[in-house]
């Protein structure tokens, strides 16, 4: 099922309290992040700081998924600035386990590509995904991601290895 009354948009110095809550329940629900159900250590104030660090960046942004009000999906786009490195940038995308399958993903990742190419005016986008996450690898190829390699042992969770591979996209 599609999910239609998602609005995608750019995370907001105010929206830094409803994030950190969506990022506690996210790490709570999967281990394919690189926190769990503690969620991130930094304070509203911190993210309400880093959110409108974001709003004037020419080479970062944070989108957030919205349906009904409530967060339900965040991708956030990290361009590098040194000036070796500035073709380049990151990109990282949760959505509530809930929402899986209807999306959202797909529409976070439109938002992220455009921003790199027409603000950002990045040339590669490189991730990290956990080599088990079939459905976030499948998200990735569609868009035209390859895979560029394989981290063993990227991730330690309860004393257990998780391996990550690498993926590249070429925006030219």
């Amino acid at each position: 099922m599609i999910v239609k009354d998602i609005v995608i948009e750019k995370a907001k110095p105010e929206d830094a309290k409803a994030l950190l809550g969506f990022l506690y329940i996210i790490g709570g629900e999967t281990d394919n992040l690189t926190f769990g159900a503690e969620g991130l250590p930094i304070s509203v104030e911190e993210e309400q700081d880093y959110l409108a660090s974001l709003e004037v960046s020419a080479s970062s942004a944070m989108f957030i998924a919205r349906e009904n009000g409530k967060i339900v999906g965040n991708a956030h786009f990290t361009g590098m600035t040194q000036e070796r490195l500035k073709h380049r940038g990151t990109v990282g995308i949760s959505v509530l386990k809930a929402e899986w399958g209807k999306g959202i993903g797909s529409r976070l990742m439109e938002a992220v590509m455009d921003f790199a190419r027409n603000t950002a005016h990045i040339e590669i986008i490189t991730l990290e995904v956990r080599s088990d996450n079939l459905r976030a690898i499948d998200l990735y190829k569609k868009f035209g991601f390859e895979k560029i390699g394989h981290f063993k042992g990227f991730l330690k969770i309860d004393g257990e290895y998780a391996d990550f591979d690498l993926m590249n996209l070429y925006l030219n």
